[in-house]
């Protein structure tokens, strides 16, 4: 707030991109070729995002633009994507819900479409590849600072190999001085379709919502649920700074944009120096 006043928070732009096109470009990238996004009231504009614009081609063609008309056209072409809308705000394990139908009996990939993941293998990628040689539900996971804890589920693990832990229990946002660790999850899960029995006989948890972490925890329970330290940079596009940082690592990523916005960051550092000595020195 106040941006996403009138706009969901996964429209918000990140240099020249919506924060969700950069979900769905790694679920692409993963190997994902079919995407149901689960939409809620005032989020039509993710349906128009990717949808098709007839006339913004036309347009771009007739100007000769053909650099803009090709990216319109890919953001298209990227996947077969399908939506399905959550009538009410009761929380991710609810959202998770109601793509029942879609999924069926597949195991399936969940992406929170305001956590960005820098990465190469793409942070999906890695949990599919766990996926493949275990067979067993995972989730992505990293380390946070102790004093966020209650922003994340917190996961309780004993280490196996390759980065793999095995997870013993999670809590949803546990205060600091009841967290079981700081290895906290960060949106990205390959699920098998069981959780959906599970999910549908929850009671409603922290928040007073449906909640995927109790699930997880009763699959834990179970039966085997492992946990990837995921390699990469995560960014929470929902926590202001965190946008703020995706903002200036992305920027750095674009060849065309590194020179000056380099260069500008060095002379704000600069700047912001010259500010603390002078208030040092009176």
């Amino acid at each position: 707030m106040p941006a996403t006043k009138a706009q969901p928070k996964e429209m918000l732009p990140i240099v020249d991109k919506p924060a969700i096109q950069y979900i769905v470009e790694e679920a692409v990238k993963s190997g994902i070729e079919s995407i149901l996004i689960v939409t809620g009231r005032n989020k039509k504009t993710i349906e128009d995002h990717f949808d098709k614009s007839v006339e913004l081609e036309q347009i771009l063609k007739k100007k000769g633009k053909t650099d803009l008309l090709l990216e319109a056209q890919n953001i298209t072409d990227m996947a077969k994507i399908h939506y399905i809308r959550q009538k009410e705000p009761l929380g991710l394990g609810h959202a998770i819900l109601c793509a029942e139908q879609f999924i069926g009996d597949e195991p399936f990939a969940v992406l929170l479409g305001d956590d960005i993941m820098v990465s190469d293998p793409p942070a999906l990628k890695q949990l599919m590849d766990v996926f493949d040689q275990t067979g067993s539900t995972v989730i992505g996971v990293q380390p946070v600072q102790h004093s966020e804890v209650n922003k994340y589920g917190i996961i309780s693990a004993v280490a196996q190999t390759n980065q793999i832990l095995h997870v013993k229990d999670l809590v949803e946002k546990p205060s600091p001085a009841k967290a079981p660790s700081n290895i906290a999850i960060m949106g990205r899960y390959v699920l098998k379709p069981s959780v959906f029995s599970i999910l549908k006989t929850q009671k409603p948890g922290a928040g007073d919502e449906y909640q995927l972490t109790d699930a997880l925890q009763q699959i834990c329970h179970q039966e085997n649920l492992l946990a990837l330290e995921l390699n990469g940079e995560r960014f929470d596009i929902g926590d202001k700074l965190g946008y703020m940082k995706a903002i200036i690592e992305m920027g750095l990523e674009r060849e065309e944009l590194h020179p000056e916005l380099f260069n500008y960051l060095q002379e704000v550092v600069k700047k912001e120096i010259r500010k603390v000595r002078k208030k040092a020195a009176v």
